[in-house]
């Protein structure tokens, strides 16, 4: 069973390292695929320095967002498995072995890693960010008919036959809600596992905010209402002109 781990990265010159070995001290066959988001802080000049037989780097022109990033590793999975892994550190890849349980065990087609169950230790944080999260979870759910804890959650892991599958549009942080409409589209099977979460404030580089909150409210219409159509609209788009990895 070999897993394909998607880090997308936009300026985390400090963690992304750190992140790497973490992902790579995980004991299991793997392929890392990590995708920088034309860094501005030096991020990209740390992973052109990486000789790594696992590791695979890809670089955009211009800076396109996380969905942008995930969609641009999708054609080069090559595992069983994907995990989608954040470079900031708020989530351990030793959670994979939790994560993935399920779609071993032949139960699942994706899991979700949810901040909101089991006994896992959790970073005490902002509450306005957790009424948020679960507000847009509520909207999703209602439009998909689940009934997941944690939409909003950037652990999530699938089975790879299925993830390359997937009609995906978005290049920001609607990468969420529309992954999640497409799943049930797929009448995918989801399950949700508790996990740990070392939230960051934006003092150490946190960089969704408010206004990723309030347009992921047009995410979830959209991918859940115009299922056959690509998503429209300024945050589905490339901020700066039309440019490709390289």
């Amino acid at each position: 069973m070999k897993l394909s781990v998607i880090i997308p990265v936009y300026n985390e010159k400090r963690t992304v390292l750190t992140l790497i070995e973490r992902v790579r001290a995980v004991p299991m066959e793997k392929e890392i695929l990590v995708v920088d988001d034309c860094s501005t802080d030096g991020t990209g000049d740390v992973l052109r320095g990486l000789k790594l037989p696992e590791v695979r780097t890809f670089f955009h022109d211009m800076n396109r967002g996380k969905g942008a990033a995930i969609r641009t590793a999708q054609p080069h999975v090559t595992g069983d498995i994907v995990v989608i892994q954040d470079a900031d550190l708020e989530y351990s890849p030793s959670e994979y072995p939790k994560l993935i349980q399920p779609i071993l065990d032949g139960e699942a087609d994706a899991v979700y890693g949810s901040r909101f169950i089991g006994d896992r230790p959790h970073r005490v944080l902002f509450f306005w960010h957790m009424v948020g999260n679960k507000l847009l979870t509520l909207v999703s759910n209602m439009f998909t008919n689940l009934n997941l804890t944690d939409m909003e959650t950037c652990h999530k892991a699938f089975r790879a036959s299925l993830f390359k599958q997937l009609r995906l549009t978005c290049n920001r942080f609607g990468f969420e809600p529309e992954v999640t409409a497409r799943l049930a589209q797929h009448r995918a099977r989801i399950y949700e596992v508790g996990i740990a979460y070392h939230g960051r404030d934006y003092s150490e580089g946190k960089k969704i905010n408010w206004k990723d909150g309030v347009a992921a409210f047009y995410f979830i219409v959209k991918a859940n209402m115009f299922a056959g159509r690509p998503l429209t609209g300024e945050s589905c788009r490339p901020r700066i002109g039309t440019g490709e990895s390289r």
